[in-house]
């Protein structure tokens, strides 16, 4: 008979037979009492009245009986705790039970039991089991830590089961070294700030070891574990990749994915010119390829974690494009999936099949895979310059078939076509007006608007195409209406005699008649353009566009590093962050990518634009997706404006662009009509006229308008300037200065918060730089930013950073990111920071070495109206490091002879003649001697603003 008899019964007063048949004697009838209450609490009656008499038959030897009385006790431990502390000491006596089932039985049970007044009493049966000598019940009892420490942290911690936990590592046993790893990773989870995984080399060549032998759930435990270690240089990353490779042939695909994701981490730090590198990209291609032959469910998850994969290194699976190409019996979340990665794939050398395969999707019957299938052709246009041609001619095969949807995405893509190839495909405009009555879709109808607006003077007709679509404005989505807006107001300036109505009927809709505030907005912007200055408002509306990146879709490259640290997680399906959908934020840490080793660095990310690269050549508008974490700057910001000296007493701010424009254009967030003569920032404070320096000279110059602020003691600090207005980062603000105390160098940031938002999650990396200059330590902000705050942060420098020659030398490109996005300035340093306390020269060694320098090395420079006579220049120099070795006085005039050294180890001699002129000023002549001559332009530069502060 089966075990449907004990859901059945047809007696009267239920609970108190039950209780007779449990107090029985016979163990036969105990048993199916037991099993009857069972029956009953699964099916929701409420059997906790029998709670004393089902803890009476925990004293058996019989295992299934147990089994079933701790089922009991786990369900109703919580409502009856007064009654659960009659079967802690069973607990205790199982705990030393032979049986090794049953110690382990006992412990899993203690473990699930959720009662706070038991926990205490179950702590020396749990250490026992610990240390038992039975593996089966030592891997039990650590997975009983983690849910010990769920319900009473403290109590683990003091009774010292965390060190055991560690121990446990240790063990000669794979499945206990397992589940130890995935305790203690569960509770590191909970506790971010603990360092309880404290992996070192030798813990994880265990972990490694235990590797081999382990269940699939202990090796996925494991390789998560790894995945959170980060090697201590590259060949340790390359022998753990080697040791994990083997799991990539697993059958079990979380098993694959986790491997992946271990190996797609150590790869960051492994040279690209190594051979292993080589080995291990096509090693990685198979057993992601074969993930694809499972069922559709596996297949997408597969599919999403594919996709981060290809994005951060599509080399892996450049050859493997036939995989991806759509199966007539895919399910459609599998299919867009598919066609995604596709795109991703396309290249050159592949592109004939794509577009073959695309424009057979085309013709499917599937609505949204079609359209998908249409924007895939329109972005391996943008992706693929040589195919671009091919790509239009089968957009208009398409438009030609009439299908209605099929037109319309065919429009929105041919747009993004024209942004990305302007005066190259004009000539397909003619087809797509004959299909201006077929659209209904408004993103269509955006796009069409936006071609006739854009070439209207192509178009002869172009007003009474526009003209069609005002006549319906109110009925209009806002996409349209703003498009709309746009495209009559750059009709009129291209034909202002013609269209003068149509252009003021649109801007009375636009600002009178309608709710939307952006359309008001828009409207009341460009009336106010035309009506005060019309070539400025050709200016602003008909400027330049940039030209559009091929990956508009690609995820933020911080983002995008986070995410591969939790290949084979639900967030590497959602393309999320954990902490954007667990409720809480508890147990959310942020993850990043290793820091690529120095071997690594030498080669430049393909995608990226080589940092030396001339300043003419403007970066993709889109920052290059290459590792911003790793090498956040690899993109070439453009050299800080070297201007000529400021002559006039007022300096408008706006109009001296410090840091060249550069970051304006790489930002892409100004048109570039903004930001030119008619549109100059408000004044700043007015700079006093004897401040002649060149815009070059550093920010000490330019920033320091009040005099006396450096003070005498250690070296001249110069005021903060604001290095990143908050317009330019989201409402990030940022202002700094250097300073150099007691060798040591540092950056002095203030960061306001004026954006509405919290900002957290701050770092910061600089670009290879002239003299090696690189942060010592991270970014220290130690609380969230709140809106309105400002925190003051020292930063600490040294100079092993990589070098390479700036334009001005002593220009210095910063990348700061926080958890809103990553931001770029740059700044010039005051090379004073650089001067070391070693600099005095032996008076001997100085003869030798002016003379040793060849004369065409010999700088000149004047410092005029100095307040200070020698000895007050000797001493005011000697706090920055420049060191006086010999005074004479010739013909009334003081000569100091001085010696400096930087920290890359070039000497700079110095004879400084000092003319006294008037009273109190004087005129100082500065001679400076060098055998890297480049460096004595800001070397006179650091003694006028040392002397003149």
């Amino acid at each position: 008979m089966t075990d449907s008899k004990y859901f059945t019964t047809t007696k009267k007063g239920e609970i108190f037979e039950l209780k007779a048949e449990l107090n029985s004697d016979k163990k036969e009838k105990k048993k199916e009492a037991v099993k009857k209450v069972i029956a009953s609490m699964t099916v929701g009656k409420d059997v906790s009245a029998l709670f004393p008499d089902v803890v009476n038959c925990m004293q058996t030897d019989n295992l299934e009986l147990k089994k079933l009385v701790y089922l009991y006790l786990m369900n109703y431990a919580k409502s009856q705790p007064d009654m659960a502390i009659m079967a802690v000491n069973t607990f205790v006596k199982d705990c030393e039970d032979p049986n090794p089932l049953i110690r382990a039985l006992a412990v899993r049970t203690m473990g699930c039991i959720r009662v706070d007044k038991i926990t205490e009493y179950l702590c020396e049966p749990l250490r026992k089991c610990l240390k038992d000598e039975d593996p089966y019940v030592r891997k039990t009892a650590a997975v009983c830590v983690a849910k010990l420490h769920d319900i009473n942290a403290q109590l683990v911690e003091d009774q010292g089961f965390l060190d055991t936990l560690k121990d446990l590592i240790s063990d000669s046993n794979p499945m206990v070294v397992a589940n130890a790893v995935a305790a203690l990773s569960e509770i590191a989870e909970s506790h971010p700030s603990s360092n309880l995984l404290d992996l070192n080399p030798q813990s994880i060549n265990k972990l490694l070891t235990a590797l081999n032998e382990c269940t699939e759930w202990g090796q996925i435990f494991i390789l998560d574990c790894l995945a959170n270690y980060t090697p201590k240089d590259d060949r340790e990353a390359q022998s753990i990749c080697e040791r994990v490779t083997p799991r990539l042939s697993h059958a079990n695909s979380a098993v694959v994915l986790s491997a992946v994701k271990v190996l797609m981490k150590f790869m960051e730090m492994l040279s690209k010119d190594l051979d292993y590198y080589g080995t291990l990209l096509k090693k990685l291609a198979p057993p992601l390829v074969t993930l694809l032959s499972a069922e559709p469910e596996l297949q997408y998850v597969a599919l999403r974690n594919i996709n981060l994969i290809v994005q951060k290194r599509p080399e892996i699976l450049k050859h493997e494009m036939k995989v991806f190409f759509v199966k007539y019996n895919d399910p459609i979340y599998v299919k867009l999936e598919k066609l995604d990665i596709m795109i991703r794939l396309a290249s050159q050398a592949n592109i004939a099949q794509v577009l073959a395969e695309l424009k057979e999707y085309a013709t499917e019957v599937d609505v949204d895979f079609v359209r998908k299938a249409v924007r895939a052709i329109g972005r391996c246009a943008i992706k693929v310059e040589q195919s671009a041609e091919r790509c239009v001619s089968t957009l208009l095969d398409l438009i030609q078939t009439k299908v209605n949807y099929v037109v319309q995405e065919a429009i929105v893509v041919i747009k993004d076509i024209f942004r990305k190839y302007p005066n190259k495909y004009e000539s397909v405009i003619a087809t797509l007006c004959e299909n201006l009555d077929s659209l209904d879709e408004p993103e269509a109808r955006a796009a069409m608007i936006w071609i006739v607006g854009e070439y209207a003077e192509r178009i002869d007709n172009a007003d009474e195409l526009l003209e069609s679509f005002l006549e319906g404005f109110h009925d209009e989505s806002t996409q349209v209406q703003l498009q709309l807006l746009t495209a009559i107001v750059k009709l009129f300036l291209k034909k202002p005699t013609e269209t003068q109505e149509l252009v003021q009927q649109v801007l009375s809709l636009a600002t009178q008649d309608s709710d939307n505030p952006d359309l008001r907005d828009r409207g009341y912007i460009y009336w106010r353009l035309l009506s005060t200055d019309p070539v400025a408002a050709k200016e602003v509306v008909l400027a330049e566009k940039p030209l559009i990146s091929e990956e508009t879709d690609l995820i933020e490259p911080t983002l995008l590093d986070e995410l591969i640290c939790y290949i084979g997680t639900l967030a590497s399906v959602y393309h999320k962050p954990p902490s954007a959908f667990v409720e809480g934020g508890r147990g959310v840490v942020h993850k990043s990518l290793p820091p690529r080793t120095a071997s690594s660095e030498s080669t430049e990310s393909p995608e990226t634009a080589p940092a030396g690269a001339p300043p003419g050549e403007q970066p993709d508008v889109i920052p290059a997706q290459g590792d911003l974490l790793g090498d956040l700057l690899n993109l070439d910001l453009g050299p800080p404006v070297s201007g000529p000296p400021l002559a006039t007493t007022s300096v408008q701010m706006g109009a001296v662009d410090l840091l060249g424009g550069g970051l304006d254009s790489l930002m892409g967030d100004e048109p570039e009509g903004i930001g030119g003569p008619n549109f100059a920032a408000p004044p700043a404070a007015a700079v006093p006229a004897s401040l002649g320096a060149p815009i070059g000279s550093g920010l000490s110059d330019l920033f320091d308008l009040t005099s006396g602020v450096g003070t005498l003691s250690g070296s001249y600090v110069a005021p903060k300037a604001v290095w990143l207005p908050a317009m330019k980062a989201k409402g990030l603000e940022i202002s700094g200065t250097f300073t150099r105390q007691v060798g040591s160098i540092s950056m002095d940031l203030q960061l306001t918060n004026k954006a509405l938002q919290v900002m957290t999650d701050f770092a910061i990396q600089f670009n290879r730089n002239s003299f090696g200059l690189a942060p010592a330590a991270p970014l220290q902000v130690h609380a969230p930013l709140s809106p309105n705050q400002t925190v003051e942060i020292s930063l600490p420098l040294n100079t092993v950073g990589s070098v390479m020659k700036m334009e001005p030398l002593n220009n210095l490109q910063v990348a700061v990111k926080n958890n809103i996005d990553v931001f770029y300035f740059s700044t010039l340093y005051p090379l004073h920071i650089l001067f070391v306390e070693d600099g005095k020269m032996d008076r001997q060694m100085f003869l030798a070495t002016w003379k040793d320098i060849p004369n065409e090395n010999e700088a000149q420079f004047q410092i005029r109206d100095c307040p200070l006579n020698a000895e007050a220049v000797s001493s005011k120099l000697q706090s920055s490091n420049i060191f006086t070795i010999a005074k004479r006085n010739v013909e009334g005039q003081d000569m100091l002879y001085q010696s400096l050294k930087l920290t890359n180890g070039i000497w700079v001699l110095a004879e400084l003649r000092i003319q006294p002129g008037n009273p109190s000023f004087t005129d100082l002549e500065l001679s400076l001697k060098c055998r890297a001559p480049e460096v004595s332009q800001h070397v006179y530069q650091a003694y006028e603003t040392i002397l003149k502060n």
